[in-house]
């Protein structure tokens, strides 16, 4: 059996579909809290900050927190596998950072959003202008 060494790329569009298609699966918002409230986030998303304000230091208790969201592992069935669990942040990069994470302390069925909730820069330094969730026009809200 081969073991996940990385967390699989989706692009906004994939994500959805995954979420639609297993209702096991479960969107993390893993951005900072003022980004998940402030900028918006995708409707049904889980917060849990992979860097947070004040100290912008990579949160100790990430990968706890993400196995207490899975029940702790419960979510993995012998037939079905394990419950997917989708990883989003601004444009992708953190959250590859946070799924090799996860995927280094044990947990399965691991991906990411390769373009974030709101894409990269655009010439005039404006994101959500070339890709990401919101760019792609996905359920989202804001607070």
């Amino acid at each position: 059996m081969n073991e996940q060494t990385e967390p699989v790329a989706l692009s906004p569009q994939q994500a959805w579909e995954l979420l639609q298609q297993d209702p096991r699966s479960v969107l993390v918002d893993i951005r900072s809290t003022m980004e998940y409230l402030f900028v918006g986030h995708p409707k049904g998303a889980v917060h849990i900050p992979w860097i947070d304000e004040p100290d912008w230091e990579v949160n100790p208790n990430f990968v706890t927190e993400i196995r207490k969201l899975m029940l702790g592992g419960v979510a993995c069935a012998n037939d079905s596998g394990c419950a997917p669990v989708i990883l989003i942040c601004r444009s992708g990069k953190r959250s590859l950072e946070a799924g090799r994470a996860l995927l280094d302390a044990g947990l399965k069925n691991i991906y990411h959003v390769d373009e974030g909730f709101e894409g990269e820069l655009d010439e005039e330094h404006h994101r959500s202008t070339l890709g990401g969730w919101r760019f792609h026009g996905l359920p989202w809200e804001q607070c």
